[in-house]
């Protein structure tokens, strides 16, 4: 167990208008789970606290969609289908997408 004594961080002043064994300075229950944490780390209970534990990996970094080979393999394509009318901009003439692409 630890060593160190158990402090409140509140001001303790007993409320007269309770029972004198009844306490209204109650320990704070975050705290309580911190030590508790602490003492099964120190007797082997548990391996470690997991609030000391970093983070495992840090943050992802960025990336530009556009530089990928996919999208443009996906862009060298639709400027083809463009370039040969096979898709076009949807318009009163051309309400929908083509039903089917000649790839011939």
């Amino acid at each position: 167990m630890t060593e160190e004594p158990f402090e409140t961080t509140e001001d303790a002043r007993r409320d007269r208008r309770e029972h004198g064994g009844a306490s209204s300075i109650r320990p704070d229950d975050d705290d309580l789970a911190r030590r508790t944490e602490q003492e099964r780390v120190e007797a082997g209970i548990d391996d470690y606290d997991p609030d000391d534990v970093p983070p495992a990996t840090d943050d992802p970094v960025p990336t530009d969609v556009t530089e990928s080979e996919e999208f443009q393999e996906a862009q060298a394509e639709l400027r083809r289908e463009e370039a040969e009318g096979e898709a076009y901009p949807l318009t009163e003439r051309h309400p929908f997408p083509p039903s089917h692409y000649d790839r011939s």
